[in-house]
C-alpha cells in the first residue's frame, strides 16, 4: 500500500456487485485527489471482519465502508472501541469507519479507537431534497421495519417532516421499532409516529418510501387501492421495481435509491477527506458512464 495515497475499501459478503469503487473514482476526479478504493470480501463472521479492519488500518488505510452483513458488527466494535455518531447509534449500524486520534486500552494492549458513522439516512434525505421534493411539513409513510427503515427515521424527522406513518407486514415489529427508537433518541417521540400493517396503509401522502427489499425479487407489496401519494421512493435500485411502477400508474413522481447510494458515499468521502462532493455533478457523470 502506498502510504502517500489515501486508501479506502468497502467490506462485504457478497461484494463483487458493489458500485462503490466506481462512485469513489468519480469523487476523486472531481476533487483532484489521488485515492485508491477497492472491494474487500470477508468471510461472514465477526473474527474475520475485525481481522480485515485491523489489517487495513494498521497498513495505513484511511477509511472503510461497511455493507451487508457487517453493519451491526461494525457498530458493536465502535461502541466497544471508540464511539459512534448519533445516526449510527439510532440505526444500530455503521456503514462508515475511520480512526479516532485517541487510543483505547483493550486488556493489556492499547489500540486505535474506531469511530463509526451511518450516512445512509442523510444520503436518502439529501437525494430527496436534490430532486426538489418537499420534506418540510410533509406527510410521509415509510414501509418496512428492518435496518434500512431504522436508519432513515431520525434524518427524516430532522428534515422537518410533519407526520410519519411506519407500516410493516407485521404490526408488532413496527411498534417495537418505534418504541426502541424513542428510547434511544430524545428527538424521536413514539406518540408522533403512527403505525399500521402495510395492507392497512391507506389515504393520501405527500411521500411514500419503500424500505423493504421485496422489489428485488419481483414480488409486490400488499398495497391498498386507497393508498396514493405525490412522490414515491424505493430505496432499492438496479432493476424495474414494482413499487415504483404501481405509483407511476397513479400519477406520482418516482425515484429509485441509486441517488441515495451516491449520497451516502459522498458523505463517507467527506468524513474521510474533508472534501465535499457536488453530488448532482457526480450523479450525472456516473449515469453517463453506465449509459
Amino acid at each position: 500500500m502506498n502510504p502517500h495515497i489515501p486508501h479506502f475499501i468497502v467490506i462485504g459478503n457478497p461484494i463483487v456487485h458493489s458500485k462503490s469503487p466506481e462512485i469513489h473514482q468519480v469523487f476523486a476526479a472531481q476533487t483532484g485527489l489521488d485515492t485508491r478504493y477497492e472491494q474487500q470480501y470477508c468471510p461472514d463472521d465477526t473474527e474475520s471482519f475485525m481481522a480485515v479492519v485491523e489489517a487495513f488500518f494498521h497498513g495505513g488505510g484511511v477509511g472503510t465502508n461497511v455493507t451487508v452483513p457487517f453493519k451491526q458488527v461494525a457498530y458493536e466494535a465502535c461502541v466497544a472501541r471508540g464511539g459512534v455518531s448519533e445516526h449510527a447509534k439510532i440505526a444500530g449500524a455503521v456503514n462508515t469507519l475511520l480512526l479516532n486520534k485517541d487510543k483505547v486500552k483493550n486488556g493489556s494492549s492499547v489500540k486505535d479507537a474506531l469511530y463509526g458513522d451511518n450516512t445512509d439516512g442523510q444520503g436518502l434525505v439529501n437525494h430527496i431534497m436534490s430532486l426538489g421534493w418537499p420534506l418540510e411539513h410533509a406527510k410521509v409513510a415509510l414501509i418496512g421495519s428492518g435496518g434500512a427503515a431504522r436508519g432513515v427515521i431520525l434524518p427524516l424527522i430532522q428534515a422537518g417532516i410533519g407526520q410519519l406513518t411506519l407500516a410493516n407486514r407485521t404490526l408488532n415489529k413496527a411498534e417495537t421499532l418505534v418504541a426502541e427508537l424513542s428510547t434511544a433518541s430524545p428527538t424521536i417521540h413514539k406518540h408522533d409516529i403512527n403505525t399500521c400493517t402495510t395492507a392497512e396503509l391507506t389515504g393520501q401522502f405527500d411521500l411514500i418510501i419503500n424500505a423493504t427489499s421485496i422489489g428485488l425479487s419481483g414480488d409486490t407489496l400488499p398495497l391498498s387501492y386507497d393508498l396514493n401519494c405525490d412522490y414515491a421512493y424505493d430505496m432499492m435500485y438496479g432493476r424495474a421495481l414494482p413499487f415504483l411502477q404501481h405509483f407511476v400508474a397513479r400519477g406520482a413522481q418516482t425515484s429509485d435509491g441509486y441517488g441515495m447510494l451516491i449520497g451516502q458515499a459522498a458523505l463517507s468521502f467527506e468524513r474521510w477527506t474533508g472534501h465535499a462532493i457536488d453530488v448532482t455533478q457526480a450523479t450525472a457523470v456516473l449515469k453517463k458512464q453506465s449509459a
